[in-house]
């Protein structure tokens, strides 16, 4: 059975035991991270999304892509010249589980949302 799941922007169609290069995710190597924005899982297709439906991961590496090189050139009457570089950021996962129905609502989005979240007054007074 395969999913086809939506993160970083982009979708991805996986199967149990894959492993993806994603847009880096706020997690560290050998934490499970939840998808839960899955468009597809065999033959059920959602409107937008599959209710219940949730994707596991295992993080493997956070890891850098290749190096992209821009270079541009101005010829006239200036003769300017700039190359730039650029490594994106990614995590590498290993897809654990495919859940059709069942799964919780915690996913990745939950976990980056607490990681942002705002301080309560009590402990801003105590660190004071």
């Amino acid at each position: 059975m395969f999913a086809v799941l939506k993160t970083g922007g982009k979708q991805y169609r996986v199967k149990s035991g894959d492993i993806l290069r994603v847009e880096k995710l706020a997690a560290t190597a050998g934490e499970t991270v939840q998808f839960n924005e899955i468009l597809m899982v065999g033959t059920a297709i959602g409107a937008p999304m599959v209710d219940g439906a949730a994707v596991q991961a295992e993080v493997i590496d956070q890891i850098k892509a290749d190096k992209v090189i821009t270079f541009v050139k101005r010829r006239r009457k200036h003769g300017s010249q700039r190359t730039r570089g650029h490594r994106q950021q990614l995590t590498l996962l290993r897809v654990t589980e495919i859940l059709e129905s069942g799964a919780d609502a915690t996913g990745v989005k939950a976990a980056i949302g607490a990681a942002k979240a705002p301080k309560p007054a009590a402990v801003e007074a105590v660190e004071a």
